[in-house]
């Protein structure tokens, strides 16, 4: 039974979704899929079903072209020549802070702070920002949705300090507990880090009440955007957040580059991370100025390529119409739900409220791994593991998933691959 067509997607609602935009015209995935070379390929004499978005999604080729052209036309150190490669290089990546400042929102570019990743951006906070209003008998409080990475430098920090990490639960569909937040929320907190999608189970968290229920009590907030830029976007200045982070390489952009915005009074405070050239403004034995924002943050040499990449990508999702991709996704994933809860064996791994990009699953008392490894002789592409939330899985009482998630080029033809594949693993394993 073949399972392509349409599903309603229930109501929009873009929880800390990016400014309005001009309506886009219809989507069409198919032709996006285009526009991505390693889509052409197969696997294992198949062609590739590529359900692995939320680990990290495929490049169009305007980010390819984009970083080739850097390197043969652009290459140079930036803020540190006058020569005209330097120049080049500079403007270019001048630019792509821009760029990225416009996408969230941001209103000031200096507050845009280029790093490798999400977890880069996370550890920069809680290094900084963390250190110096962190003490013993202080909390910082985080949720059991949250990545490694959005725990472990909190979990640091805390043990380094003295202080206590605090965390808000879940319910058994997957949503967070935001009674149990109220009542978290205490004079003692320092910091609330909570993400805006989880990368396990797709929950999207209702980041505006969250954020203002923090802030009533005078909590800064970060919010951990790696899995949420890419499907909802963010408004980074409406949105009361003080912290804002996220990672190229889900956002359909290069790896090893990523962002980590902050509101300009809390970075201009923070003392620098790591100390080197392009932070400082004057260093003798005796004393070192740092540099100004967003410089104080990017010792060394930048990601020079990473950032023009970046910016290529945000060009391209915003061609094609941020507003029309989620609409897209959305009724991708409310038909692999429908069409995996009418799966015999197959159970999903929670059923949050609101849910973007990915869906979980068990195929019987098989193995994820095993679940993952037919499914790839069979052309598909999933997770299978823990997906670096081994707090949760702890809450569900499961030790892996095996993890579909979805990107602006999947189509409901991958869905049908998805579940064919599925009952391929129920005949091997019956």
């Amino acid at each position: 039974m073949s399972v392509s067509g349409t599903s309603a997607a229930g109501e929009k609602r873009l929880s800390g979704a990016a400014p309005a935009r001009r309506p886009a015209p219809a989507f069409d995935a198919a032709r996006a899929r285009e526009d991505f070379p390693i889509l052409r390929q197969r696997v294992h004499g198949r062609p590739l079903v590529y359900l692995d978005n939320a680990a990290t999604t495929q490049k169009p080729r305007a980010v390819i072209d984009a970083i080739s052209r850097y390197y043969e036309e652009d290459n140079a150190n930036v803020h540190r020549g006058v020569h005209l490669l330097s120049e080049r290089a500079t403007r270019r990546h001048d630019e792509a802070r821009k760029r990225v400042a416009r996408f969230i929102g941001a209103p000031d570019p200096r507050e845009v702070i280029f790093v490798r990743g999400t977890t880069e951006a996370v550890n920069l906070v809680a290094q900084t920002f963390g250190r110096t209003r962190v003490g013993a008998g202080d909390e910082v409080l985080v949720t059991e949705l949250e990545h490694h990475s959005n725990i472990v430098p909190w979990q640091m920090l805390c043990h380094e300090k003295g202080a206590r990490l605090r965390v808000v639960p879940v319910t058994d569909a997957g949503d967070l507990d935001l009674d149990a937040l109220e009542a978290l929320l205490g004079p003692r907190t320092r910091l609330l880090a909570v993400t805006q999608v989880s990368n396990a189970l797709g929950t999207v968290n209702p980041l505006p009440e969250i954020i203002a229920r923090a802030k009533a009590r005078g909590v800064p907030v970060l919010v951990d955007g790696a899995q949420g830029a890419p499907h909802l976007g963010f408004d980074a200045a409406a949105s009361g957040a003080d912290f804002y982070a996220f990672s190229g390489h889900k956002l359909y952009g290069p790896t090893g580059v990523g962002v980590l915005w902050g509101r300009r009074e809390h970075l201009e405070a923070m003392p620098p991370w790591q100390g080197g050239g392009d932070m400082i403004l004057s260093v003798t034995f005796e004393k070192t100025i740092y540099n100004a924002l967003p410089h104080k943050f990017e010792a060394g040499t930048p990601d020079i390529a990473g950032a023009i990449g970046l910016a290529a990508a945000i060009d391209y999702v915003d061609g094609l119409g941020l507003e029309a991709i989620a609409a897209h996704e959305r009724e991708l994933l409310a038909l692999a739900v429908d069409a995996l809860e009418a799966e015999e064996g197959v159970r999903l791994v929670g059923t949050p409220r609101e849910r973007a990009g990915v869906v979980s699953f068990l195929v019987g008392d098989v193995h994820p791994h095993d679940v993952g490894t037919v499914l790839d002789r069979h052309g598909v592409a999933v997770r299978a593991g823990h997906h670096c939330a081994q707090p949760l899985m702890q809450r569900l009482g499961l030790a892996a998933t095996a993890r579909a998630s979805f990107g602006l080029y999947n189509t409901p033809e991958d869905v049908d691959a998805l579940v064919r594949g599925i009952r391929a693993v129920r005949e091997m394993f019956a």
